[in-house]
C-alpha cells in the first residue's frame, strides 16, 4: 500500500510524538526503527549509528526475530550501501538492493531483501546515523520499487525530527553522566573526610593507651576499646562508601541482577544478613529502574546503619504492568508520626521524591520495636 498525504501527515504526527515520550538514547533508538517500519508498512527497518572505528556503535532493527537476529551474528560495519547514507549523506531508494554494485558482505541468515530506502540521520553536518527499510509490503510491478517518492519525503520528515530526539537523548544522559560523576566526587569528598576523621581520633587514642600501658593498665584498656571501636566505625564508612560508589550497572545487567549484587555486597560486609529476592518482575523504562534502585540503597543504608537490624529482606515483585520494592528489617524500628515532623530524618523526603518522580508512590511501616519496612509501588512504562 502507498500512503497518500491524507494519511502520511497524520501517521508522521503520532510517530513523532511517540519518539519524545522518551529521553533513553536506546529507547529514542527503538521507537524510531518502529515508527518508520510501520509508517512505510515495510517488512524490515534498521537503524545504525556510527562509531569512531569503521563500525556501528549501536544498530536497531525491528521486524527481525530474537532467533533471526542472533543467527546473523555480530553488529555489521560500515559497507556497501550501509556506509551509503553515513558518508554521502544522501537517500538511496532502489528496487532491488542485492543488484547494488555496493550490495555485499550480508550474512548468510540475513533475511533476503529487495527494494530498500535508506535515509541518513542528520543533525546540520554531522550525521547521527542511517535509517533503512526494505520489503514494501504492496504489489511491485517487475523492476520497480515499493517505497514512493512520497515516502522518501515521509521519511525524510521522520528522520529529521529522530536527529531532534536522538540529540536531545544523548544531552539528556550526558547530564545525567555529569549528575552521576558530581555525586561520586561529593561521596569521595565525604569519604575523605569521615574517614580521615576517625583515624585521627584511632592515632591519638592509640598514642593514649601506649603511654598508659606501665602506669595505669585500666585506663590503657579502655583507651584499647576504644581503638576498636573507632577502628569498627571507619570500616564500616568505607563500606557504606564503596557500595555507593560502585556503579548501578542498570544498563548492562538490568534492575533484577544489579539489586541481587548489592545485596550480596552489603551481605558481606554487615554482621547483619542481607537478602534479595525477585519474582516475575519485566523491565521496566530506565528512569524508573534508577529511582527503585537508589530507594532501594537509600532504604538499605538506613537498616544497616541505623536500625541494629540482623536481618533485612529486600524482594522486587511484578504488579501488574509495573513493579513493588519492598526492603524490610528486623531492628528497632521508629515512630513513623515523629520522623513525619522531623522532616528530612533517614532520607524518607529524598525517597519520595524520587517514587514521585517516576509516578509511583512509597509508603514506611514501622513502629518502635518492631521493624521497618520501605515499600516503593510503580506503573508499568
Amino acid at each position: 500500500m502507498s500512503n497518500g498525504p491524507g494519511d502520511g501527515i497524520p501517521a508522521v504526527s503520532t510517530a513523532i510524538l511517540a519518539m519524545s515520550r522518551h529521553l533513553e538514547v536506546r529507547d529514542v533508538l527503538k521507537t524510531i526503527v518502529a515508527s518508520a517500519r510501520e509508517l512505510l508498512d515495510a517488512e524490515y527497518a534498521a537503524l545504525g549509528v556510527p562509531d569512531d572505528h569503521g563500525g556501528f556503535a549501536q544498530f536497531v532493527v525491528d521486524g527481525v526475530s530474537a532467533e533471526q537476529w542472533k543467527a546473523i551474528g555480530p553488529l555489521p560495519r560500515q559497507h556497501g550501501i550501509l556506509a551509503a547514507m553515513l558518508h554521502n549523506a544522501t537517500p538511496e531508494r532502489l528496487a532491488d538492493v542485492r543488484e547494488d554494485p555496493r550490495f555485499g558482505g550480508w550474512p548468510a541468515a540475513h533475511p533476503d531483501m529487495s527494494d530498500f530506502l535508506g535515509l541518513p540521520v542528520a543533525d546540520g553536518d554531522e550525521i547521527l546515523g542511517a535509517l533503512f527499510l526494505a520489503n514494501k509490503r504492496c504489489p511491485k510491478p517487475e523492476g520497480t520499487c515499493g517505497f514512493t517518492e512520497e515516502d522518501e519525503h515521509l521519511l525524510g520528515i521522520l528522520a529529521q525530527h529522530a536527529a531532534i530526539a536522538l540529540t536531545n537523548a544523548r544531552l539528556y544522559e550526558r547530564s545525567r553522566e555529569l549528575t552521576i560523576a558530581g555525586e561520586r566526587a561529593r561521596l569521595a569528598h565525604e569519604l575523605h573526610d569521615a574517614v580521615a576523621q576517625k583515624l585521627f581520633s584511632l592515632r591519638l587514642t592509640a598514642q593514649a593507651a601506649t603511654a598508659l600501658v606501665d602506669r595505669d593498665p585500666a585506663r590503657a584498656k579502655d583507651e584499647l576499646h576504644q581503638v576498636a571501636a573507632l577502628a569498627a566505625e571507619a570500616a564500616d564508612e568505607l563500606r557504606a562508601a564503596v557500595v555507593e560508589l560502585r556503579p548501578a550497572a542498570l544498563d548492562e545487567d538490568g534492575l533484577v541482577a544489579t539489586l541481587r549484587s548489592q545485596a550480596q555486597v552489603l551481605d558481606r560486609a554487615h554482621t547483619a544478613r542481607v537478602t534479595f529476592a525477585a519474582q516475575g518482575v519485566r523491565a521496566l523504562p530506565a528512569a524508573q529502574e534508577e529511582a527503585l534502585l537508589r530507594v532501594a540503597q537509600e532504604a538499605l543504608h538506613n537498616a544497616l546503619r541505623h536500625s541494629g537490624a540482623g536481618q533485612v529482606e529486600v524482594t522486587l515483585t511484578r504488579r501488574g504492568q509495573g513493579a513493588l520494592l519492598r526492603v524490610a528489617d528486623d531492628g528497632r524500628g521508629f515512630d513513623t508520626g515523629l520522623v513525619r515532623r522531623a522532616g528530612r530524618h533517614l532520607g524518607l523526603v529524598s525517597m519520595r521524591d524520587r517514587a514521585g518522580g517516576v509516578g509511583g508512590r512509597l509508603r514506611v511501616e514501622s513502629e518502635p520495636g518492631k521493624g521497618t519496612a520501605v515499600e516503593m509501588e510503580v506503573p508499568g512504562g
